[in-house]
């Protein structure tokens, strides 16, 4: 890709998320992000059909990201799953803390999640032969949900914990439930 063309779509980028940290993405406009990005319309028109389709690219820039991160095929554990993919997290905290507050449904995530119920559903069927695939998807909701709440609560709190000990966090709750988490010792 052209380096100019490069420059012109990140600029357009940066400026959608700084207008998103402080506004609704209702409130933004075409001609908001073109004027402060010093660019004309057709431009902005060149590459995206609007805001949202804008949001889109950006959130399917960032899953591809987490799906590279997520494609060793030598991670079988929540723990090594998770560390991966909070790294590209932090690595990204503007546009986690940007994204998660724009999304409150978190639906862009599917994706990654999907990846991580195929390899959870591969190890659990070696480990455990019996186990149906009610019992899996059951607990695959269960888990992935749950370590979704905690990403989210690590973002809203600043990234206030490192990686490993989010990571921690995730796999003990998958792994043993709240009681055994919230009463250790």
């Amino acid at each position: 890709m052209d380096r100019r063309i490069k420059y012109t779509k990140k600029i357009i980028k940066d400026t959608f998320l700084s207008l998103l940290e402080s506004k609704d993405i209702k409130k933004i406009t075409v001609s908001e992000i073109c004027k402060i990005s010093d660019i004309n319309r057709a431009t902005f028109y060149r590459y995206y059909l609007d805001v949202y389709d804008l949001l889109d690219k950006i959130q399917e820039e960032f899953v591809d990201e987490l799906k590279c991160a997520s494609n060793n095929e030598n991670i079988y554990t929540v723990s090594t799953f998770s560390k991966d993919l909070l790294n590209v997290f932090l690595e990204n905290k503007e546009l986690v803390r940007i994204l998660f507050n724009t999304n409150n449904n978190l639906y862009f995530l599917n994706d990654v999640l999907s990846i991580a119920y195929e390899k959870c559903k591969i190890k659990w069927q070696s480990d455990l032969p019996n186990i149906s695939d009610e019992d899996i998807e059951y607990a695959s909701v269960f888990i992935f949900n749950g370590a979704l709440g905690v990403i989210n609560f690590w973002v809203k709190n600043n990234f206030d914990k490192s990686v490993d000990e989010i990571s921690t966090i995730i796999e003990q709750l998958s792994y043993f439930g709240t009681k055994r988490f919230i009463y250790k010792k």
